[in-house]
């Protein structure tokens, strides 16, 4: 059973750059295509960026690029997301996930940006 836990998150104010962290266990890490999703109050989850299973392949919503960097660690199994010149419009809960795999969501971890 695949299983997810999100770290890094907490109160950060306008133009921080916090880097979030997921260790992946279970599975074959190497495997996956992984994503960073967040989802914001009311709001649904969103996918802002994912990363290929072999790291040289990243993608990014709109709304993050050249902002955020997704990285990722094959041999610890963890996948990171470097997040830059935050806005309050980024306050979320961040999650992980390997694309297309339908494993759980882990518990996320909780992005406020605010002064």
């Amino acid at each position: 059973q695949v299983q997810l836990v999100e770290s890094g998150g907490g109160l950060v104010q306008p133009g921080g750059s916090p880097r979030l962290s997921c260790a992946v266990s279970g599975g074959i890490f190497s495997n996956y295509i992984m994503g960073w999703y967040r989802q914001a109050p009311g709001k649904q989850r969103e996918l802002v960026a994912h990363i290929n299973n072999g790291g040289s392949i990243s993608n990014y919503a709109d709304s993050v690029k050249g902002r955020f960097t997704i990285s990722r660690d094959n041999a610890k199994k963890q996948v990171y997301l470097q997040m830059n010149s935050l806005k309050p419009e980024d306050t979320a809960v961040y999650y992980c996930n390997a694309l297309y795999r339908n494993y759980p969501w882990g518990q996320g971890t909780q992005v406020t940006v605010s002064s």
